[in-house]
């Protein structure tokens, strides 16, 4: 059960971002990686999950397939933390055994509930991302655009989440900092599960961490 711990800083505008011209003092950048990732986030027809501040979805990289679960959390100034189970799967069937080590346990085994869970929102995006490092911290940038959409409605995907892989929280905070300074940026509280489920017009209180 790792904690996440990420900056989510929306893009400022329809430009690209070109990562190759980004610079950070004292720490090195690997070359880039770019991805198309696509994301169906499930819940019941009356959000059960989001009411429970837990979030479900299935992801596919092009090549495999990812099961992950989060809790709400907490969010201050663009820095979402919160708690995170992710586990390879080999197809787009849920793994419930898996699932049962997670806060999802109980949902599982309610009736009124579990049978009930279908697609809510799918988020589909190419994300570019470099690893920013020296030799006590590790942060992945990434850089995604794209949509997020429900049968009904869709919303564009455009910003940057700086997450830490290996070091301290402070250093996240100082790269994020330093990033701002070279691109129209702008800390966001809301994550992608939050805007898919704003498409539903609820006003359920948000989890939106993911």
């Amino acid at each position: 059960m790792p904690l996440e711990q990420e900056m989510k800083l929306s893009v400022v505008g329809n430009d690209d971002v070109d990562l190759m011209q980004l610079g950070f003092q004292n720490f090195q950048c690997s070359g880039i990686k770019e991805q198309r990732l696509v994301s169906t986030y499930f819940d019941t027809p009356n959000l059960m999950l989001l009411k429970k501040h837990v979030g479900l979805r299935l992801r596919f990289d092009g090549q495999q397939w990812f099961q992950t679960v989060k809790e709400s959390g907490q969010v201050n100034n663009g820095l979402h933390q919160r708690n995170e189970w992710e586990d390879k799967i080999p197809t787009d069937d849920f793994d419930l055994t898996l699932l049962r080590q997670t806060p999802l346990s109980a949902l599982i085994e309610d009736k009124t509930i579990w049978p009930n869970i279908s697609q809510s929102f799918i988020t589909d995006f190419i994300r570019q991302s470099i690893l920013v490092s020296d030799e006590n911290t590790e942060v992945e940038l990434a850089y995604d655009k794209g949509t997020i959409s429900n049968k009904e409605k869709t919303t564009a995907i455009h910003e940057i989440e700086l997450e830490l892989k290996r070091g301290d929280i402070s250093q996240l905070l100082f790269l994020s900092v330093q990033l701002m300074m070279q691109l129209p940026l702008k800390a966001t509280e809301k994550g992608k599960a939050q805007q898919g489920y704003a498409l539903h017009s609820t006003k359920v209180q948000l989890y939106g961490n993911s």
